[in-house]
């Protein structure tokens, strides 16, 4: 019987393309996103989920239960990205990026683990970034957000065990994907004292992800996750300097360490 897969945002970007590679593997696969309709040409069906709506998470879930009478895997995929200066970026807009990237994924885990649990067998990947092993400037809440999930993940793991339910984290680097599109970027402020430094990270950003890496590398990373029977805590994708970087974090002296953040963004 095919392994019966729920991936958040599952329309676009990495979220498309672990799905469109798992179908081909033979997992039963279902996407989501705020506006289902857009994607009817979906290599596989994609529900209505707004993981900032309760209601919607546990309609979504009920709706694959119902048709399918198990659920095996939960992808927890659906994020936001967001940049600015943390001194400018609005409270609403900080409070909106930590409902989808942290809040959004907790509620969906609340809802799919009953069903995990009868079933006495479940995993759940929760997609980070390397973003959250540091803060970034100018990237600080989303690299909050991030580092937030991770940590719950270690929790997490922990409370799950006797259940044989199975929890990681999979944190990927730049890849080539439309999140800079849908990014909340802080306005660059003609008189803020952050206006060049903030601008000429963002452009540094954006080239990061133009340039990023094929996003069918994280699809085959998280096969390879899904097809490993005891998971561990952390996965990091992306390129070499990417993941050594938290290594780096790991060795040298906070201060060195932030002294090579601000040669890096030349700050």
């Amino acid at each position: 019987m095919s392994r019966v897969i729920l991936i958040t945002g599952g329309s676009s970007g990495i979220g498309k393309s672990m799905g469109e590679f798992l179908t081909e593997k033979g997992f039963k696969v279902y996407g989501t996103s705020r506006t289902p309709e857009k994607y009817k040409n979906s290599a596989f069906p994609i529900l209505a989920l707004d993981v900032s709506d309760v209601t919607s998470i546990k309609q979504a879930v009920s709706t694959i239960i119902e048709k399918e009478n198990r659920l095996d895997i939960l992808i927890n995929n659906a994020g936001a990205g967001i940049t600015g200066p943390i001194e400018e970026i609005p409270e609403a807009e900080i409070k909106n990026n930590f409902d989808t990237n942290f809040f959004g994924p907790i509620n969906v885990i609340k809802a799919v683990l009953p069903k995990m649990r009868e079933q006495h067998s479940g995993l759940i990947i929760n997609i980070t970034s390397i973003a959250g092993y540091m803060g970034l400037p100018y990237r600080g809440i989303y690299s909050a957000s991030k580092g937030a999930l991770e940590l719950l993940t270690e929790a997490f793991r922990m409370e799950l065990k006797n259940f044989n339910i199975k929890m990681t984290n999979v944190a990927p680097g730049d890849f080539a994907t439309n999140i800079a599109a849908g990014r909340y970027h802080a306005p660059t402020l003609d008189n803020s004292p952050y206006m060049k430094p903030y601008g000429d990270t963002l452009d540094l950003m954006n080239r990061h992800v133009d340039n990023g890496s094929n996003p069918n590398i994280m699809a085959k990373a998280v096969y390879k996750v899904i097809m490993t029977p005891n998971p561990k805590v952390h996965y990091k994708v992306g390129e070499f300097m990417q993941k050594f970087s938290i290594v780096l974090k790991r060795i040298l002296p906070d201060k060195v360490y932030e002294k090579l953040l601000m040669n890096h963004y030349k700050l």
